[in-house]
C-alpha cells in the first residue's frame, strides 16, 4: 500500500485545477478522505482476517463496486458539499477508486481486488515501481519509510505537481 500522506494526492490535484463551481473545497476534502478510506481494512488483521480473503486487506474496499457504493452515499449530502449530485459522485468515485490504481503500482502484497465480487483474482499494473509502504507507525518510522516516501514523492507527488503547474501556466497563458 502507499501511505495515507500520498493517497490524497490525486483527488487534491484534480481539485486545484478543477473550478471551484464544479469542485468546491469541502467536495474536495471529501474525495480526499475517499482516497483514504479503503486502507481501514487494516483493521482486518486485529481481527484474525487472513490477507488475501474477500475482507482483508486490499479487498473489497478496494474494489471498483465499494468506491461506487461510498460515492453513491456521499450523494445523498449533495447539498452539504455545495454540488450537483452527478459531481460528488464522480468526484467522490475518483478519489476511492484512485487509491486501488495506487496500490496496483506498488512493488509489494497480493495485488487489489478491483473487480470484487464478480472476480476475486488481486491485480497489480505490470510496472510496479512504488515502494510498498509498512502497516503500522513504528514500521514507518524508520529508514524503510523514508525510502517509501521518496518513491511516492518520485512517483506520484512530482508527477502531480507537474500536472497543476502546467495546467495553470497554460491557463495563464489565454487569460
Amino acid at each position: 500500500m502507499a501511505t495515507i500522506l500520498t493517497h490524497p494526492i490525486i483527488p487534491l490535484t484534480i481539485g486545484l485545477i478543477a473550478s471551484r463551481e464544479v469542485l468546491p473545497w469541502r467536495l474536495v476534502l471529501v474525495a480526499m478522505l475517499c482516497s483514504i478510506i479503503p486502507d481501514l481494512d487494516v483493521i482486518s488483521f486485529k481481527f484474525g482476517i487472513d490477507y488475501g480473503s474477500d475482507f482483508g486487506h486490499r479487498g473489497f474496499s478496494h474494489s471498483l463496486l465499494f468506491a461506487a457504493a461510498l460515492a453513491s452515499v456521499l450523494c445523498l449530502f449533495s447539498k452539504q458539499l455545495q454540488s450537483q449530485r452527478l459531481n460528488v459522485w464522480l468526484f467522490c468515485f475518483i478519489g476511492a477508486a484512485s487509491h486501488g490504481v495506487i496500490d496496483a503500482f506498488t512493488n509489494g502484497g497480493l495485488g487489489v481486488a478491483f473487480y470484487w465480487p464478480f472476480d476475486n483474482a488481486r491485480y497489480f499494473f505490470t510496472q510496479r515501481v512504488i515502494e510498498v509502504s509498512p502497516i503500522g507507525v513504528t514500521r514507518f518510522l524508520s529508514e524503510r519509510g523514508m525510502a517509501v516516501l521518496q518513491s511516492e514523492f518520485r512517483w506520484i507527488w512530482l508527477p502531480c505537481t507537474f500536472v497543476v503547474a502546467s495546467f495553470h501556466t497554460f491557463k495563464s497563458f489565454f487569460k
